[in-house]
């Protein structure tokens, strides 16, 4: 069955509207551009780099609030630690592979030289695709992250096998990419994840348990027998236009985590569950010595944060739909999420 996104499958998670794309492009100006790395000679190569653009080249000398949240550690995402103290987003974001966020932190600075600022922190966030790549090999270059950053656009995007997620494994299906969207209250809320966590049974759409109906007897499952606990990790990047101030920011990006639950995910010990949100709402302007600021009410958070977890839960099953059964290195396999039975095991429990 040819690849296709949730709800091309009819099938429907959450309630509030997606944006026109359904992707984290709605939020007007944000731009996503993808490396995909897949070599057999000489090294078994299923990796890539996904960069993400806020606001364009427009960023530069047009900061954006943000504010990140560690649902479980073990993993990295650089930059953190400044975005903590400051709030503030100046750099394009890139996702890639454990071992070579070194070189796309790098190239941010590299194509950041002779912009208006004395120093560069990037944020670059990794998850491991080591079952399926040669990660020791280190194909990722400079000219693979230049590439992604270089060719980053806005409207719909490629999910699945691609940039940084192209070796990615989620639930013990193929993972990957995926992103959605919502709408609500005028304003958009947009999603991209990098899914490379979980446990088959744990695998749930709309509350359905698809993971205990298509259990590893079904389609085999690469850690089934092996261990019991969940491994792997996934990366958020959530966007709005919502006027947030940077601990607005931070509290966005904890909501996150009800989307990943929603779906199967645990934050297992061994999980790197790390998410970062942005505003575009507000325009801060280097040098400017006072800025006038929007925030939000409080109490309109409520709304912005249900289109978080619906987002958030849609991109990933986005990433599950989309992507590909890959072979890599060693010879192994893991197996795309089967489509057809998705569709009817969701017709079993009258979900579809």
């Amino acid at each position: 069955m040819t690849r296709a996104r949730l709800r091309d499958l009819g099938i429907t998670t959450g309630t509030l509207p997606p944006g026109r794309f359904n992707a984290i492009t709605d939020v007007a100006g944000v731009k996503v551009g993808y490396a995909t790395v897949i070599a057999d000679a000489p090294h078994i190569a299923r990796t890539g780099v996904t960069a993400i653009w806020p606001r364009g080249d427009e960023l530069w000398g047009d900061y954006c609030f943000a504010g990140t949240h560690s649902f479980n550690g073990n993993g990295e995402m650089t930059g953190m630690a400044w975005i903590a103290e400051q709030g503030l987003l100046s750099c394009p974001i890139g996702i890639t592979n454990t071992y070579q966020v070194g070189i796309v932190r790098d190239v941010i600075c590299q194509i950041a030289d002779g912009h208006d600022a004395p120093f560069h922190l990037p944020v670059v966030a990794e998850t491991y695709d080591g079952w399926l790549h040669e990660i020791e090999s280190f194909a990722v270059t400079r000219e693979h992250a230049l590439a992604a950053f270089a060719n980053a656009t806005g409207g719909a995007i490629a999910e699945g096998n691609v940039g940084g997620g192209t070796g990615m494994i989620c639930h013990e299906f193929k993972g990957g990419t995926g992103t959605a969207s919502r709408v609500v209250d005028g304003y958009t809320v947009g999603a991209l994840v990098q899914a490379n966590y979980g446990m088959r049974a744990q695998l749930r759409v709309d509350g359905v348990p698809v993971g205990r109906e298509i259990g590893p007897g079904t389609v085999p499952a690469h850690r089934s027998g092996l261990e019991t606990g969940e491994a792997g990790s996934i990366i958020v990047i959530l966007a709005t236009d919502a006027p947030l101030l940077p601990i607005q920011c931070q509290r966005l990006a904890r909501r996150a985590t009800t989307g990943l639950a929603w779906v199967g995910g645990i934050g297992g010990n061994g999980s790197g569950d790390i998410f970062l949100a942005f505003s575009t709402g507000n325009h801060i302007i280097p040098g400017r010595a006072v800025h006038d600021v929007q925030m939000l009410a409080p109490d309109a958070m409520t709304n912005l944060f249900q289109a978080a977890a619906e987002a958030t839960e849609e991109a990933i099953l986005n990433a599950l739909c989309m992507a590909e059964t890959t072979i890599g290195r060693a010879g192994r396999i893991i197996h795309a999420l089967p489509l057809d039975q998705l569709q009817a095991v969701m017709r079993r429990y009258r979900a579809l």
